[in-house]
């Protein structure tokens, strides 16, 4: 019996829609990075972007458990001299949830040009309303 390997002419990508509303932010996350490599397909390859495309609606009503309000920081850097800046979860969460939600999803996708490539099929929006009825989007439901 031989394996056969996906190819990149045959993939044929779907649209699935997530809802993250009263979830935990990393278990969204971690099933929309999976949807992105395409882990859930019987053909996935690791080497073979093979990925569907995800749309996460209700980010601003993801859960962060525990004290992670208060104690998660993200950090990021300027490029300058003493350009450490750093941001409290709950101020992002008020002010920019799809930043807080992709930023775990971008640290639950591998740093490499594969995994760069599926950021760019993952699509994050505050409220219910999507701009992606076009493309209909199904549920997901796993």
């Amino acid at each position: 019996m031989s394996t056969t390997m996906p190819k990149v002419a045959e993939i044929t990508r779907k649209w699935y829609i997530l809802d993250a509303a009263d979830k935990p932010l990393g278990r969204t996350a971690a099933t929309a990075a999976m949807i992105l490599r395409g882990k859930h397909k019987p053909d996935f390859a690791p080497h073979v972007d093979c990925g569907d495309h995800v749309i996460i609606i209700n980010a601003e009503k993801a859960v962060l458990t525990g004290k992670k309000l208060d104690q998660k920081i993200y950090y990021h850097h300027t490029g300058w001299i003493g350009g450490l800046k750093q941001v409290k979860y709950r101020l992002l969460m008020e002010q920019n949830p799809e930043k807080a939600m992709m930023l775990a999803v971008k640290g639950m996708v591998p740093d490499t040009t594969i995994g760069r490539k599926a950021l760019t099929r993952c699509r994050v929006f505050r409220g219910t309303e999507h701009t992606h009825a076009a493309q209909k989007p199904q549920a997901w439901t796993l």
